[in-house]
């Protein structure tokens, strides 16, 4: 059995107080959707099969350009955030896996597979740093890394992103016109990613993650989902575009890309926030909710029609600067279901009718019924079942989680900015 963070009997008496409140809504709710012809358990059911990756770096505070402020019981190395995505899902059942950063999260890879069996984790996509300089390294990433025009510099980032596999997000570019040859730095980019494609099991999936700037700020040379794609194409059936929804320019419809990339079987997974300014500002869903369920709307009609090799993986990547990680981390979880349950709510024949009928205000109300619905009893119900707290950060701060590591992990000073 796997080792528990959060006392069992705690959680257990957290939600006896809640259960039968929860049990009169989940009934309510399920009297309503039956009414348009949807069984509740059904849709209850899907949710917890449902889970999403919990970014290794995403326990730990962020940062502005400016400044950051460490919080208390910050994770000291891999192992305290483990610890801490343990917890998170042991609290929401919702996040089974941990997504790794290398070299922040370098380690033995055996004493890494024990740390997170103890707690029933598995771990998720593994991502290379080549947009910054790690201790003692010999080449630095300043104008670049798998495009630099220096050999040796690529040659240095593709051995790193080799070393991720045997144990991507990409930052090249230029910040002045001028600086470099947008064709000849593609060309660059596509050989060196040639070298890592090579060296992928047959098992393994590389994703591909565009970014309109930073670190560059004139040119990035993965910018935007056509070039993405592009990479896609030319590496091979291996090869698929990682989307994440703060990487996008204002006012472009997200969605549709996704469905692009369905349809062309390219679609490789996602980094889930919300984005007000610039990237991966906020948590999930706490800006443009409409949105998220507008993406899970494409995603599970893909699901539904047994979209040609589609299996999408799905990871949390934001940063938190004023609140505690993990419940930030909690609560976007929980909102990227909601998303999910909503989008399986969809009548997707009466939406197939509108839309083939040219009834656009028709079509859009049906996406808006399944929006609407407040499915917060179903996900809550789900997480009871599963062994979860119905109200996870109330259960989180029940527990004094935050105040028991703080006492055991040294305190951090204050930086200069930049994220985890």
């Amino acid at each position: 059995m796997s080792k528990q963070i959060i006392s069992a009997d705690l959680v257990a008496n957290h939600n006896s107080a809640r259960q039968p409140a929860l049990e009169r809504d989940y009934a309510s709710l399920g009297e309503r959707l039956d009414r348009r012809g949807i069984a509740i358990d059904a849709i209850r059911d899907q949710v917890e099969k449902f889970g999403v990756a919990i970014p290794s770096w995403g326990v730990g505070t962020g940062g502005t350009r400016f400044a950051r402020f460490p919080g208390p019981g910050e994770p000291r190395d891999i192992f305290d955030k483990i610890e801490d995505c343990a917890v998170i899902s042991q609290l929401t059942q919702a996040t089974p896996t941990v997504s790794l950063h290398i070299p922040w999260d370098k380690a033995d890879p055996n004493r890494l597979k024990q740390a997170a069996a103890r707690f029933g984790l598995g771990f998720d996509a593994m991502n290379s740093n080549t947009f910054s300089d790690a201790k003692d390294q010999k080449l630095s990433y300043k104008f670049g890394s798998l495009s630099h025009a220096d050999a040796g510099t690529r040659r240095q980032a593709v051995e790193h992103n080799l070393e991720c596999i045997e144990i991507g997000r990409i930052g090249d570019g230029s910040n002045f016109p001028g600086q470099v040859s947008f064709a000849k730095a593609f060309e660059r980019y596509l050989d060196a990613m040639r070298q890592i494609y090579a060296g992928l099991p047959d098992d393994w999936r590389l994703f591909t993650e565009h970014k309109m700037y930073e670190p560059a700020f004139y040119s990035t040379v993965v910018q935007d989902w056509g070039t993405n794609y592009i990479i896609a194409k030319e590496l091979g059936d291996k090869a698929f575009c990682l989307v994440d929804l703060g990487h996008h320019a204002p006012n472009v419809n997200i969605e549709m890309i996704v469905s692009r990339l369905i349809q062309f079987g390219k679609l490789g997974g996602f980094h889930f926030n919300d984005s007000k300014y610039g990237d991966d500002d906020l948590d999930a869903g706490s800006i443009d909710p409409y949105r998220l369920f507008l993406v899970f709307n494409e995603l599970v009609d893909a699901e539904l029609s047994g979209a040609k090799g589609f299996h999408p993986a799905h990871m949390l990547d934001q940063s938190h600067n004023v609140t505690d990680p993990i419940e930030s981390l909690m609560l976007s979880a929980v909102e990227v279901q909601r998303a999910y349950a909503q989008a399986l709510l969809v009548d997707r024949k009466a939406l197939d009718g509108f839309q083939e009928a040219n009834d656009a205000l028709m079509a859009t109300q049906t996406l808006k019924t399944a929006y609407r619905t407040d499915v917060e009893p179903i996900l809550a119900m789900a997480r009871l079942r599963t062994g979860g707290a119905i109200d996870p950060v109330a259960a989180y701060r029940e527990a004094g989680y935050r105040a028991k590591v703080a006492a055991e992990r040294p305190g951090v000073a204050g930086g200069g900015g930049g994220i985890v």
